[in-house]
């Protein structure tokens, strides 16, 4: 979050494919009706106000200091991977954080029967043309741990107001697994990580509407190998579900809106040195100066897609941070 970086290329070699990259649940949940509310919510309105004003004061700390550190006291996995990542590079190009405000809050607090818990926060960052919606999710793993920021994906859209909320204000969890829908939340991100890979005539890819975030950049990707080749650089990318939990919420058409996340595995090889040089995101995760015939990355990307009762899941929001390089 403090370390958020706007980056467009990964590489000098590959600036196009990460430009095109960047274009454009928990077993406590339950599947239940919004008029049958069931668990109970694991904190009030005000209470999540005082998690997001906590986290924002330390966050903007962490940004302005790039202090990655601390960054361990507020964030957890996946969003604690990418923001160190992300701080480690404003610590290379000695670029602090902006100071960190958030306006046009909302929270969305599900009923939830056990641990861990979670809820989600919608805002804004900046102003005008520089405004940046956010869908933030905080987690707590068990009573008296401290609430996390999970994830962050920006929605390209306020995404978050289709969220149905029953009479007392609380949002209802859908599991990984719910039927009714487009096609379950848990089954997405593999899914998307076969368009991505494979293209859309790939088996279990149909659950997927067209858009920015799935068959254009697959387009731009293939488009960005050629250009590659062309320069005397072979690149392969490959993306699989990551290993982390899925997050869904009943929206107002008995859809769901829902988190997931993809890991990204690019490998750039080219037999003249010099060719792959670290720059644009890869800053801070590697030595700049070294010449290199191979550079393998590891990136993750955050998704938040919505899924109706039929049709095709519609991606609507991404966070993409590359964390790591061999």
């Amino acid at each position: 979050m403090p370390a958020r970086t706007t980056a467009a290329a990964a590489l000098a070699a590959s600036s196009l494919l990460a430009a095109a990259l960047s274009a454009g649940c928990s077993g406590a949940a339950s599947s239940a009706d919004p008029a049958k509310p069931a668990g109970a919510p694991p904190l009030t309105k005000a209470q999540a106000e005082r998690v997001l004003a906590s986290f924002t004061q330390a966050a903007d700390r962490a940004g302005r200091g790039l202090d990655r550190r601390s960054l361990h006291a507020i964030e957890t996995d996946p969003q604690l991977t990418m923001d160190v990542a992300a701080l480690r590079l404003r610590r290379a190009v000695k670029q602090p954080a902006a100071k960190l405000q958030f306006s046009e809050t909302t929270f969305y607090i599900p009923r939830l029967t056990g641990y861990p818990q979670w809820f989600a926060a919608g805002a804004v960052t900046g102003r005008d043309k520089q405004a940046l919606r956010h869908a933030m999710l905080f987690t707590r793993a068990k009573a008296g741990a401290p609430w996390l920021l999970a994830a962050d994906p920006h929605p390209g859209e306020a995404s978050l107001s289709k969220v149905a909320l029953d009479p007392d204000g609380y949002a209802t969890p859908v599991t990984p697994d719910a039927k009714g829908l487009a096609v379950a939340p848990g089954k997405l991100p593999a899914a998307h990580a076969a368009l991505l890979t494979e293209g859309p005539r790939a088996a279990g890819t149909s659950v997927l509407a067209e858009g920015p975030q799935t068959t254009e950049t697959y387009k731009a990707l293939k488009r960005g190998e050629k250009t590659l080749a062309g320069r005397g650089v072979t690149l392969s990318s490959r993306f699989s579900a990551a290993p982390y939990t899925v997050y869904a919420l009943r929206t107002k058409d008995r859809g769901a809106l829902v988190w997931y996340v993809l890991k990204q595995n690019e490998a750039y090889s080219s037999t003249r040195p010099g060719r792959l040089t670290v720059s644009g995101d890869l800053v801070g995760l590697a030595p700049t100066r070294a010449a290199r015939t191979r550079l393998d990355t590891t990136v993750l990307v955050q998704y938040l897609a919505t899924v109706p009762p039929k049709g095709q899941a519609t991606v609507t929001g991404m966070y993409r941070k590359a964390v790591n390089v061999r």
